[in-house]
């Protein structure tokens, strides 16, 4: 079986390498680390490309941006892979507004560049594309809330398992970013219902995990972990750290993945997240480190909150789950804390 990850060096693309790798899949990576061009060394995916050229036995990287549609046409056509899994993309709101026609040709054109190859010279292939929530805009902040000491929540009995597949995703504002993601996320479900392609669209919330490489501008778990293993300080972004997130480790993002691939639905949405037990706001994430470990977190609180930021998201994932009941989140933020404080203390003592 051959497997194609784009993104391959990232935290959903090395997971998805290192799981498919394991089945005894050859895995053709495409991934060239724009992450250090858009957030510098920090965001840097290259020390996770060396770990999978260590760790892996069938697994080969090409370092192609998936703007150059030539290059992505020619590796399809080599390989004509029986899965791909997309998820190279340039992930940042804020760095979105300095570079908006770079971000939109890397998320809308790449996207279309990889759904396009696949259909000429792949068209039997599953294809799942990694999409984002943040094709949903602001809208999510029009649920009725209510402020707790340490938390946004959804007062509503009816939004308890939080935000599902039928929010709208225009007339709200997006962001940048929010908006390339959106185009890609379109023209995906479209190959999947017009064309007939085995595409599946996963609108992921805080995809997280020891794997990933997390800076002020995306990644929030891992950059938060990261600032209490080094001492920095860190900075909220509005709504007094009350914001919430749902959580949700890489490797149970790649068991969803693997669920359709198994038994594909052409053209349909998911949400893909933590789910409210994996929720938490910025405060309570804190606080959780605080109490797994010794570090003691220098907070620094701003009234500017970022554009299009939600107030409180949490994933509603019971359309996967009806449909691919085999599936269920495993890992819980205790433990995914956990293991990335691990990981980022090795990391350290590997630097120094």
């Amino acid at each position: 079986m051959k497997v194609l990850v784009t993104g391959s060096s990232g935290l959903i693309g090395s997971t998805a390498v290192r799981h498919w790798d394991a089945q005894g899949a050859q895995v053709i990576g495409v991934d060239n680390d724009m992450r250090g061009v858009f957030f510098g060394d920090q965001g840097s995916t290259l020390r996770n490309l060396e770990l999978l050229k260590a760790q892996t036995k069938r697994f080969e990287s090409h370092a192609i941006d998936v703007r150059d549609r030539e290059a992505i046409f020619e590796l399809i056509a080599k390989h004509r892979p029986e899965l791909v899994i997309h998820c190279a993309a340039q992930p940042s709101h804020d760095k979105a507004r300095e570079i908006p026609l770079v971000d939109f040709e890397v998320n809308a054109v790449g996207t279309l560049n990889m759904l396009e190859g696949v259909r000429r010279h792949s068209p039997d292939a599953v294809f799942c594309h990694m999409s984002t929530n943040k094709v949903y805009g602001d809208a999510p902040n029009e649920v009725p809330m209510i402020e707790h000491a340490t938390r946004f929540d959804y007062s509503r009995r009816e939004d308890y398992h939080g935000i599902d597949e039928t929010c709208r995703i225009d007339r709200t504002l997006h962001s940048v970013f929010g908006a390339s993601k959106t185009a890609a996320d379109v023209m995906a479900q479209e190959y999947g219902k017009y064309y007939g392609l085995k595409v599946g669209v996963f609108r992921g919330g805080c995809l997280t995990g020891r794997a990933h490489c997390g800076v002020e501008l995306h990644g929030f778990l891992s950059y938060l972990v990261h600032v209490a293993v080094y001492g920095k300080p860190y900075t909220i972004f509005g709504y007094g750290g009350k914001q919430v997130r749902d959580q949700i480790d890489s490797t149970d993002v790649v068991a969803a993945l693997e669920a359709f691939w198994r038994n594909p639905r052409p053209g349909e949405v998911y949400n893909l997240g933590g789910g409210r037990a994996n929720s938490a706001s910025v405060l309570e994430c804190i606080d959780w480190i605080e109490k797994l470990s010794p570090y003691r977190l220098e907070v620094r609180l701003s009234d500017q909150n970022r554009v299009g930021d939600h107030i409180c998201y949490i994933s509603d994932c019971r359309k996967l789950e009806r449909d691919y009941p085999e599936w269920r989140v495993r890992i819980g933020l205790e433990q995914i804390l956990h293991e990335m404080i691990q990981s980022e203390e090795l990391h350290r003592s590997k630097r120094s």
